[in-house]
């Protein structure tokens, strides 16, 4: 009897336990689903059967007539935001509250490369974004555009290997391969030449790092439900030597100076050469209420991670961009054909060559990505962090401090009451006589207010010069076995990305 007092009490110790905070946003009028026991509402996503993208588009249409909907992530209550003007608020107006990233909880144990811009909180995040914005002014870009040029006749060549003999080529595999092949040129300065070697090392890197291994996933799932616990797990365990070797290894060939080579490698060394980053603390305040003075040293542990956001964020969300508006295109051949006309107009003008120049001039093609871009972006959400309690007026409604709120990117992009008819592909819609502006917080694939994409322009040129370069040479068309409409990887984490690839049949074009 002893022996099943014990039991029941323990059963009953750990449903309560399980369920302690499941009254969280009933207590504040906030709809949301019926949570169960220590997984909340995310069941699919722990087992990966759905992306955190999916199970907030889902929210998002459930509740069509809320402002705001509940979520639970194991026993931990979120925000969903339905509401573009609180979406404002939250990444502009009011981003003293929320500067916060969120992706790490407050307990966990320092890892190196999560102290990047993308990852990084509070005054290690500002003081980044200080001295390395510097870095990509557009004469910093113009400067780095030859190296795009380079890779973008590499990307024609391996194009036209699979024209010639007819076989269908994964738009995804050969646009990953370009981006990482220009961010080893522009980034580390290496000639990585994933679009020649099948088996390039660094291409190997760049899928091991978006790759989740079973114990990885136990490791994530073990700190959203038991986040006091397991709070020193590491997570990027991984491929912290790979990227610590590789970087290490560049920097002691150049001397841990400039070389001239205009990469990011150059720049981040300018950026360490000026030393010690000082500016005022967004976290630490003197009694008076005045903005202590924070301090950074940019250490080689530090420029390991803004080259391994570099990578990481470049290459994975460029890729997926780019080769879904190439799936969009073969399926609409009339808009191939005036993003082709662009393309050559331009090209004509500048003697045949893609330049920097040459590629901000192609209008029409910038639009057709942007509208690639609306119906599927790479980040399909963004994530904040409340770092004090924060009353919203108009739901008479108060969140603690550490509530992580969701911004669900996809769902804006593709609802009726901002965009008619979302699932039509037509680039018309960023013609600026025609784009509303009143959408600027609702169209958001890089982000919106001070922790925006600080590489959106780049991202953008490398992606246009990538396009059109394929487009400038090749007609692409669905292959047999295309989905129309592809399958996305339930197991996406931060970047959305595509079961099984996104095949095509490229055709060279007749001149």
């Amino acid at each position: 009897m002893i022996a099943l007092a014990v039991a029941v009490i323990l059963l009953v110790s750990c449903y309560l336990y399980g369920t302690r905070t499941f009254k969280y946003w009933e207590q504040r009028g906030v709809k949301h689903d019926k949570p169960k026991p220590f997984v909340g509402n995310n069941f699919l996503g722990f087992l990966f059967k759905k992306s955190m993208t999916q199970v907030a588009n889902e929210m998002y249409w459930k509740y069509p007539n809320e402002r705001v909907v509940g979520f639970f992530r194991a026993t931990k209550p979120e925000l969903i935001i339905r509401d573009p003007e609180l979406a404002k608020r939250i990444l502009i107006t009011d981003f003293d509250y929320f500067y916060k990233r969120g992706f790490t909880h407050e307990k966990t144990v320092f890892e190196p490369l999560m102290q990047n811009l993308f990852f990084a909180e509070g005054d290690v995040w500002k003081l980044l974004r200080q001295r390395i914005t510097p870095a990509f002014t557009s004469g910093k870009l113009k400067a780095m555009f030859p190296l795009i040029v380079e890779r973008a006749e590499k990307l024609r060549a391996r194009t036209m290997a699979a024209a010639v003999e007819g076989r269908p080529l994964d738009a995804r595999d050969l646009m990953a391969r370009f981006t990482t092949d220009f961010i080893g040129a522009c980034g580390f300065g290496l000639d990585a030449d994933t679009l020649s070697e099948e088996d390039s090392a660094f291409r190997k890197l760049g899928i091991k790092i978006f790759k989740l291994e079973v114990k990885d996933i136990i490791k994530i799932m073990l700190k959203q439900m038991f986040p006091d616990m397991f709070c020193n797990l590491k997570t990027w365990i991984r491929v912290q030597s790979d990227v610590d070797d590789l970087v290490g290894e560049i920097l002691r060939k150049r001397n841990h100076k400039p070389i001239g080579r205009n990469d990011f490698i150059d720049q981040i060394l300018e950026c360490q050469m000026k030393g010690t980053m000082k500016g005022e603390s967004i976290e630490k305040r003197r009694p008076d209420g005045s903005s202590e003075i924070a301090t950074l040293d940019l250490d080689d542990g530090l420029i390991a991670a803004q080259v391994f956001v570099f990578f990481a964020a470049g290459f994975e969300t460029s890729s997926s961009a780019t080769s879904f508006t190439l799936h969009q295109l073969a399926y609409h051949p009339e808009v191939q054909k005036k993003v082709q006309d662009d393309i050559d107009r331009v090209l004509a003008k500048h003697g045949g060559k893609l330049s920097y120049d040459a590629v901000k001039e192609m209008t029409y093609l910038e639009w057709a990505f942007k509208e690639g871009m609306r119906m599927f972006p790479s980040l399909g959400f963004l994530l904040r962090k409340s770092t004090r309690p924060y009353h919203f007026p108009e739901l008479n409604m108060t969140i603690d401090k550490n509530m992580k709120i969701i911004i669900p990117i996809q769902s804006f992009h593709n609802d009726p009451k901002y965009f008619p008819e979302p699932e039509v592909f037509r680039p018309e819609r960023f013609d600026p006589e025609e784009f509303d502006s009143n959408n600027k917080y609702i169209y958001m694939p890089f982000g919106e207010g001070p922790r925006a994409c600080i590489g959106t322009r780049l991202g953008l040129m490398q992606s246009l010069a990538g396009l059109a370069a394929i487009l400038s040479s090749f007609t692409v068309e669905p292959a047999p076995e295309t989905k129309r409409i592809p399958t996305v990887d339930p197991a996406s984490s931060v970047v959305q990305s595509i079961s099984g690839g996104l095949p095509l049949m490229f055709h060279q074009r007749k001149k």
